[in-house]
């Protein structure tokens, strides 16, 4: 990896990732949820961008690295679609919550 103090970002890239999909975890809102997600997609092609910077567009290790980001983009897509088609499901079904869990009282 070239050394374009990139190595601090990539892996302050790759925390802010796994943080934000962590702070997930209870959200009882189909917005919140969502845009939680949203966060860290952002994150990765952050990620992606810093590779592609340090490593060159013809490295291999570029290769491996965007894949696996190009793999967490995608997953992370394929989950706020299906939040979207649950969201939207709920709406013609009188707005059911999206977590089983009991939503706390306040």
């Amino acid at each position: 990896m070239k050394n374009f103090l990139l190595t601090p970002q990539t892996i302050d890239s790759s925390g802010s990732i796994v943080r934000s999909m962590a702070e997930v975890y209870g959200r009882y809102t189909y917005s919140c949820t969502r845009n939680f997600f949203i966060i860290p997609r952002g994150s990765v092609t952050e990620r992606m961008e810093n590779l592609a910077t340090a490593f060159g567009e013809a490295s291999g290790e570029l290769t491996v690295g965007e894949g696996k980001c190009e793999l967490a983009f995608t997953l992370t897509n394929g989950y706020i679609s299906s939040l979207d088609r649950v969201q939207r499901k709920n709406e013609e079904s009188n707005n059911v919550p999206n977590s089983k869990l009991p939503i706390p009282k306040t």
